[in-house]
């Protein structure tokens, strides 16, 4: 059976030119890992993956409320915090929440309000863990690829892209330009549907 490389996928997916001889690098935040790959001439140069992702925002989101307020809640209403009020990077105005769960001390049911910014704090060891794979990624890069960076930067993808600032974040503790795909979430089925409708690049490149 042939596989496609979810980074090739990806890359594809959002349009980037992988099959030049420069430097293309796509940062594919998932569900369950983070996947960062340097491409060029239709070949991974260099790729990362970790096992931090969406999943692992939405614990750190579970594990901030029952520190900080003792309250319980589930991994949806997690990931609805996440979408609504999370982000990466300071914003211009701060998003309040209310919030819905279980007090971890009464039992009872229990409604608090929370911040942007409180989000932000929770998610940030995390969040962490990604920028360090991005900067690992970019030191492990041939001098003469990491020269089209410069002028390049890279696209980001999956849901984990959707955070706020998160591109703001990357570009600032990397020093490159940052982009967020114009449809994050569908960039491995978008490439991977586009190498099907063209086999014979699958054919050259397996």
């Amino acid at each position: 059976m042939i596989t496609i490389p979810e980074n090739i996928s990806a890359a594809i997916g959002v349009g980037l030119p992988i099959d030049e001889p420069a430097a293309n690098m796509i940062v594919d935040i998932g569900g369950g890992t983070t996947e960062i790959a340097v491409i060029s001439l239709n070949g991974i140069v260099f790729s990362k993956s970790i096992r931090v992702a969406g999943d692992e925002l939405d614990s750190a989101i579970i594990d901030y409320m029952k520190r900080a307020y003792n309250l319980l809640i589930g991994e949806r209403t997690a990931e609805e915090i996440k979408c609504r009020v999370g982000s990466a990077y300071p914003l211009d105005e701060e998003l309040t929440m209310e919030v819905k769960g279980r007090d971890s001390v009464a039992g009872l049911p229990k409604t608090i309000h929370i911040t942007s910014q409180e989000i932000r704090e929770a998610l940030a060891d995390t969040i962490s863990n990604i920028v360090d794979a991005v900067r690992i990624t970019l030191e492990r890069c041939p001098p003469e690829l990491s020269a089209d960076l410069v002028d390049r930067g890279f696209v980001m993808a999956g849901g984990g892209a959707l955070i706020r600032g998160i591109d703001k974040l990357l570009s600032e503790k990397t020093g490159l330009p940052v982009t967020v795909s114009d449809d994050p979430l569908s960039a491995v089925a978008n490439g991977t549907g586009a190498v099907l409708n063209d086999l014979s690049w699958l054919m050259q490149n397996v």
